[in-house]
């Protein structure tokens, strides 16, 4: 870990430094099938890289050890996927901002779209008991869903080694609709929704700024 990214880190921080009320930002990735080019944890280490270059532009922010396993279902029966379900999801947000009663705004930065019900259920409660959080996730387009060119891009900028751009390979793409009902190794036997070619760091870099940018903004707009 590069000393940027540990001067925001809240794990590497001790109790007694932590004197001000902060913007706790809580990176929500996932460990699932990325296709047959990109690692598990793509979601996570995305979402952990916006929050750290977020982090960077916000007083007083730090970034929580991110949580790495959620609600993956959608993508069973490719080996190495992990999913705790909904609720499961659900309840673990609900606690871990209740235990954040020290932080002065609760940013929820998530990096699979799967987890977008189970993390809306949880700040729906949140909101109820006086404890708003907020819930953020990065845009992209709707023809590309998954281990296609935007994700592959970003990849390439965080860490080329860890992307196979000899096995990357084009998958269809389908509607939310059918990836709900079906899942999707039904729909892809590589587990790609899009295509991964062309995918560049230069390309990687606008997508992160751009996210990156959203999410400031957003902190700001909701900063007590």
């Amino acid at each position: 870990m590069t000393s940027q990214l540990r001067s925001h880190s809240l794990g590497a921080a001790r109790w007694n430094e932590l004197d001000e009320a902060v913007t706790l930002l809580i990176p929500i990735g996932s460990c699932e099938q990325h296709g047959p080019h990109l690692p598990l944890d793509t979601d996570t280490q995305i979402a952990l890289e916006i929050a750290h270059r977020a982090a960077a532009h916000i007083n007083n922010c730090l970034v929580a050890p991110p949580i790495t396993i959620s609600a993956s279902g959608e993508h069973q029966g490719f080996p190495g996927t992990l999913s705790i379900g909904n609720e499961a999801l659900t309840l673990s947000v609900i606690e871990l901002c209740r235990s954040a009663d020290w932080a002065r705004l609760i940013v929820l930065v998530n990096g699979h779209g799967g987890n977008v019900g189970a993390i809306t259920a949880a700040c729906r409660v949140l909101a109820a008991e006086g404890r708003p959080a907020l819930d953020w996730w990065p845009t992209g387009s709707n023809t590309d869903l998954h281990a296609g060119r935007i994700e592959t891009s970003v990849m390439l900028l965080i860490d080329p080694d860890q992307v196979d751009t000899a096995s990357m390979a084009t998958g269809p793409t389908p509607s939310y609709a059918a990836l709900a009902e079906h899942g999707v190794q039904e729909l892809s036997p590589t587990g790609v929704l899009g295509d991964p070619h062309g995918a560049t760091a230069e390309e990687g870099e606008e997508w992160l700024t751009k996210w990156t940018t959203d999410l400031v903004t957003a902190i700001r707009r909701d900063e007590p």
